[in-house]
């Protein structure tokens, strides 16, 4: 197949549509569904980002995409307790794979981005992958391939629409890669960059001790970054990106916005989100929302009277500023990673706020200097990777 007819672009209005091959075949087969442009968009960023991360790390990956950039994405390691609550997976009773741990934690990092998502998988999707999907609010999936019963279950999720895109994990694509703008055509050599252990090798700071789970952490953060719409900062723990920044054209306001989703990653495990007294027929993107206000500071929206009703079985407390801050003082071993240099050292100073103990950067900016004392005030390690990894 050299091309596939789509029912429109980016927008109903704009017709025709379709994706082709100038030479050979697709290197993709759709299994069910109809999926649209944005879905192949986010399908292609989305299995080149797992496919890396995979050769990076050796462990399965998964990730959750939204409008062309990443809510999500993780490495498949063991599901904790309290993480298997805040992605609502505790209730599931089976037996976890990898690939089903990744993709539990590229979407419950920030569940409220990744509602309606597009999942890329490294690896064949598996059974337990297929369960956690099919009770989510999803538009689809793309992976090498599907068991069987796998298959079966994703094709039964929305009404039988769901989008199911096997791709040819053996394709390389042309070096070369163009786009049109305005009639326009723009050609580049395809930003072939291998992420691995040495892309970290050159440490700035006075600490230099970088364990293995930072470099993992790192390359994830880093990989991330490579198919985030750009300017952007990727916050990663344990193997999972817990707090992404996209497109913002100011460096701080990735950080911050990067560093605020991170917190709440973090926030959620406290006991008294984890024990808020929800109703049972509460579904589980309410509980999302409820959360994501009861911890933030419009908190009276679901607290004030004639609020809390409609989804607590009783008043839970306010959860305040100091008792926030306490917790987020416990979170440490968190990585960061930018696209492009650190002009100020205020990233840091954001960074901190949210337990970073380990930075990747490209450095360059004529305040080098002031970054690294900084991270030096901190104990921070910092490297700098002298390249950049813009992404539009």
């Amino acid at each position: 197949m050299k091309e596939l007819e789509l029912k429109y672009g980016c927008n109903p209005n704009q017709k025709p549509s379709r994706i082709y091959m100038e030479e050979g075949e697709l290197p993709i087969t759709v299994l069910n569904g109809k999926p649209g442009y944005i879905n192949f968009l986010d399908a292609f960023n989305g299995w080149q980002l797992v496919k890396e991360v995979k050769e990076a790390t050796g462990l399965p990956a998964a990730t959750s995409f939204k409008h062309v950039s990443p809510a999500g994405a993780a490495v498949g390691l063991p599901l904790s307790d309290v993480e298997k609550k805040i992605y609502w997976v505790a209730d599931m009773d089976m037996e976890f794979s990898p690939l089903a741990n990744a993709y539990a934690r590229a979407r419950g990092a920030d569940r409220m981005s990744s509602f309606g998502d597009f999942i890329s998988l490294s690896d064949v999707c598996d059974v337990p992958t297929a369960k956690i999907i099919a009770r989510e609010v999803s538009d689809g999936v793309i992976a090498p391939g599907y068991e069987e019963e796998a298959l079966e279950i994703l094709k039964k999720k929305k009404n039988g629409n769901y989008n199911v895109i096997q791709i040819d994990e053996n394709y390389k694509p042309n070096p070369i890669e163009r786009k049109e703008v305005f009639g326009i055509t723009f050609e580049q050599g395809r930003n072939e960059l291998v992420i691995d252990d040495t892309f970290f090798s050159n440490i700035v700071t006075e600490n230099k001790d970088l364990p293995k789970q930072a470099k993992i952490d790192l390359s994830i953060a880093m990989i991330t970054l490579k198919y985030t719409q750009s300017n952007s900062v990727c916050y990663v723990k344990d193997g999972q990106a817990i707090g992404i920044g996209a497109g913002q054209q100011s460096r701080i306001h990735c950080t911050r916005l990067a560093g605020q989703k991170a917190d709440n990653w973090w926030l959620r495990q406290n006991e008294k989100v984890l024990n808020l007294p929800f109703k049972p027929d509460i579904r589980r993107a309410d509980r999302d929302n409820a959360i994501d206000l009861y911890i933030g500071e419009e908190y009276m929206d679901v607290l004030a009277d004639g609020n809390w009703e409609n989804i607590f079985t009783e008043k839970p407390s306010v959860f305040t500023r100091e008792e926030k801050r306490a917790w987020l003082d416990q979170m440490t071993d968190v990585t960061v990673g930018s696209d492009a240099f650190f002009p100020f050292g205020d990233n840091i100073e954001r960074a901190h706020k949210s337990g970073v103990k380990y930075v990747a950067q490209p450095g360059g900016s004529i305040r080098d200097d002031h970054v690294i004392a900084t991270c030096n005030k901190y104990n921070m390690v910092m490297a700098f990777t002298g390249l950049r990894l813009f992404h539009h």
